[in-house]
């Protein structure tokens, strides 16, 4: 199948092309990369990175060498091709359709009011517990990339700059749930029993 009549690359190809625009990798490399950040929003298996580059190497969007090593078997390690950062490019500023969540925990609370508040305040605090604690990773991580990138980090042209792009989403929506599952929890404290199944 030449480039130019191969299917375009799957979310999961723009993401490792993503990768690539940052440098050459090998397969395990990438694997990696699609953990932080890349993996705080979007996820991928590790079963699923090996297929996916060798459909892009077929519609020519990326290469690959072959690299001895001496006490381990050799290692492809995969670059970016001219058509592959030009469809790279190309997908960064196409329309996106607005994702719709399914969340749980949100559908709960839309009946909530059907079970006993105070076990439901529990369990909403465990979940406030843990996205605070994501939140403080995110802190942790941001804190940690603006030592490391300068100046760099407030340039759009800098790699570092999508790192921050993608840690201040995280902070935010982190910070958000957080104080959602709180104030939700508070307001099921004291009222001792459920409402009456006719509430509307």
């Amino acid at each position: 199948m030449s480039a130019s009549s191969a299917p375009r690359p799957s979310v999961l190809g723009y993401a490792l092309l993503g990768l690539l625009a940052r440098g050459d990798r090998s397969g395990y490399d990438l694997t990696q990369g699609l953990k932080d950040p890349v993996g705080y929003f979007w996820h991928a298996q590790h079963s699923q990175v090996y297929p996916e580059l060798a459909r892009l190497e077929g519609a020519g969007l990326v290469t690959h060498s072959v690299v001895e090593q001496a006490e381990r078997p050799d290692k492809k390690v995969y670059r970016q091709t001219d058509a592959g950062r030009a469809a790279l490019r190309a997908w960064l500023t196409a329309d996106t359709e607005v994702p719709r969540k399914r969340d749980e925990l949100v559908l709960k609370a839309y009946s909530m009011w059907q079970t006993e508040p105070a076990r439901a305040a529990d369990m909403l605090r465990a979940h406030a517990r843990a996205h605070a604690a994501h939140l403080a990773e995110f802190e942790r991580r941001l804190a940690e990339v603006t030592l490391r990138a300068g100046t760099e980090l407030h340039d759009p042209r800098s790699p570092w700059f999508g790192i921050q792009a993608v840690l201040r989403r995280g902070i935010g929506y982190e910070r958000e749930y957080r104080d959602w599952c709180e104030w939700l929890a508070g307001a099921l404290d004291g009222a001792g029993q459920a409402l009456s199944p006719t509430t509307p």
